[in-house]
């Protein structure tokens, strides 16, 4: 098991699902947010996956991403969450190399707020953590939306590109699919390869779930030829398709709990089958994740899911560990 004094690495991890409850209570009261409960401990259920059974699907855990979006969606409250999910990780985790990812049009009510002083408030929140936690490395990625069409994509890209400079380091996609259909993300290769070209990191969501996941997965390869892959988990069946992408050099974020909770992988044995699989054909991976607070867990409860269940040997999760910091876009 890694040391507790020596710092963990997080790539995969929403905004939305990295802040406490007492916090996004405080923020949602501040703001006058209309809530469908007035006792806290109904909120907390209302912003995380609270059953352990897990939600019964990827749309269900989007119902819980609204309230989290909602309630970050202004200035102050992102800045809060930015700063609160970075000195949190540090303090309970030992953290020192994190990405916050989060989508801004999805904190803006819509137009109302000004987008760039929502990304400049995540900036904020950013800079007070890494003076008061000099010891981490922090970084934001922009993400756009399959809901979205292709012009709001596109300025979500530009947006990253003109922040850059401050702290922005990837673009990522992720959302609902419209109307549970198989998206075409050929769609935002325009938008991936100016990121590209700018010298942000890219990074995908996909390979979660759904009979044609491991489809998607080549055609982003293919398509979007992405730095990493967030979950991915769906090629651990496709021997030519994990070759394919250890010969790309992509690093996948592997999110254990998140996995089981929203039942893209039935049980702890499918874990261990998934990673050893990339264990075997050389995949390259990190843990992490996907949102502490809403999913109950903390990254070094994964580690030790992980090596309780034979999933990694302590030596194979240093390894995953030390390959976060080095594929980190920071």
């Amino acid at each position: 098991m890694i040391a507790a004094d020596e710092g963990l690495a997080e790539l995969h991890t929403h905004l939305g699902g990295s802040v406490a409850s007492d916090i996004l209570w405080s923020l949602a009261h501040e703001q006058g947010i209309a809530l469908p409960v007035k006792d806290f401990w109904e909120f907390d259920k209302l912003v995380t996956v609270s059953d352990p059974r897990g939600v019964e699907n990827l749309d269900a855990l989007d119902a819980i991403y609204h309230w989290t979006e909602l309630i970050q969606s202004s200035p102050l409250a992102v800045e809060r969450s930015v700063h609160s999910a970075i000195g949190g990780a540090y303090r309970s985790q030992g953290i020192t190399t994190l990405e916050l990812r989060f989508n801004p049009m999805k904190r803006n009510r819509g137009g109302e707020r000004d987008l760039d002083h929502i990304i400049l408030a995540a900036i904020r929140g950013l800079d007070r953590a890494r003076l008061e936690y000099p010891q981490v490395r922090a970084g934001l990625i922009l993400m756009m939306d399959r809901t979205f069409d292709a012009r709001q994509n596109a300025i979500i890209v530009d947006k990253a590109i003109s922040w850059a400079s401050r702290g922005v380091v990837g673009v990522d996609i992720a959302g609902p699919r419209p109307g549970g259909r198989r998206y075409d993300y050929r769609s935002v290769q325009p938008m991936v390869e100016t990121a590209r070209a700018a010298g942000l990191g890219v990074t995908i969501h996909v390979g979660e779930e759904g009979a044609t996941g491991a489809e998607e997965i080549g055609e982003v390869v293919d398509s979007l030829r992405p730095d990493r892959i967030g979950h991915g988990i769906l090629a651990a069946g496709d021997p030519v398709l994990m070759e394919k992408m250890r010969e790309a050099g992509i690093v996948l974020e592997i999110c254990p709990t998140s996995n089981l909770l929203t039942k893209a992988l039935p049980d702890e044995e499918a874990i261990r089958t998934t990673f050893r699989a990339f264990v075997e054909h050389g995949v390259a991976f990190t843990i992490a994740t996907d949102g502490p607070e809403m999913m109950g867990t903390h990254l070094r409860d994964e580690l030790e899911l992980l090596e309780r269940i034979g999933a990694l040997t302590a030596t194979e999760l240093a390894e995953a560990n030390a390959r976060g910091h080095a594929a980190s876009f920071i």
